[in-house]
């Protein structure tokens, strides 16, 4: 039987593709989740829910990778962005902060882990689950099998999209995970970041620390055309105008329905 690893990020699809493993009575070999050391405090909290969860079905935990450093330190994202004076590369239209601290510190776990080993070296192919739900399944086809890996998608296999991922969590008694993404993610709605500032003024203040800290030329912040900072300040105006009255979004205020991205 195949060796099969899965990167697990906490978010909905991760927790549904978790209980529908247990549903289906499958099983796999290890669990990574790469922490950048900047994820939303639901997030860090959801941990020991999944794990107690897949621990009570006789399922591995999930095992926390981070980026290091050439003398083995960690690294997290934020401090390579005030290091270098830069924001997240998503900022700029790039994706290399996934790459860097999600992708290549799982990849070194399983390119040195002795049953992956010892099946690549047999000429076997290691089974990578891919937690991409039936809504998105034109993620999926830009991923090919190689020489090491066969992909597998468990969640359009089942048709789950994202209503049927969260019935699904409903179903197990486990509660709706938070999104799965840094708190100064520059794909952040606008909604999420006025979230942010109102539920986590200390993240709040450690994101607009970064946007100062950078050295901008092509964009104007964290939100690319906008800074958070120009957003919170009117955020904040606008609540002393207003206390107490319920946010009803708007077209002209958040440029039309923003749909978080999936974990």
């Amino acid at each position: 039987m195949s060796i099969t690893v899965w990167a697990c990020g906490y978010g909905t699809n991760s927790t549904a593709l978790a209980v529908g493993l247990v549903e289906r009575d499958e099983k796999y070999d290890l669990a990574m989740f790469a922490d950048t050391g900047g994820e939303r405090p639901e997030l860090y909290a959801y941990q020991s829910i999944l794990n107690d969860y897949l621990k009570l079905h006789g399922l591995p935990p999930v095992m926390t990778v981070w980026k290091k450093r050439a003398d083995q330190t960690r690294l997290t994202l934020e401090q390579d962005c005030l290091e270098q004076n830069a924001l997240p590369s998503v900022a700029y239209g790039f994706k290399t902060c996934s790459q860097k601290y999600k992708i290549q510190p799982q990849d070194k776990v399983v390119n040195n882990w002795q049953p992956v080993i010892e099946e690549w070296e047999a000429g076997r192919k290691v089974v990578k689950l891919i937690g991409y739900d039936a809504d998105e399944e034109h993620r999926a086809l830009r991923y090919q099998d190689d020489e090491k890996y066969h992909r597998r998608f468990p969640l359009i296999e089942w048709g789950w999209g994202r209503k049927e991922c969260m019935e699904a969590i409903t179903r197990a008694g486990l509660p709706q995970p938070g999104k799965s993404a840094c708190f100064f993610c520059p794909s952040s709605t606008k909604r999420e970041i006025r979230d942010l500032a109102d539920k986590h003024p200390e993240l709040m203040a450690r994101a607009l620390t970064m946007e100062r800290n950078a050295e901008l030329t092509t964009i104007k912040g964290l939100g690319r055309r906008f800074a958070w900072a120009d957003l919170v300040k009117a955020h904040e105006e606008q609540v002393k105008m207003f206390p107490g009255t319920p946010e009803v979004l708007c077209a002209c205020y958040d440029g039309g329905l923003e749909e978080s991205p999936h974990d």
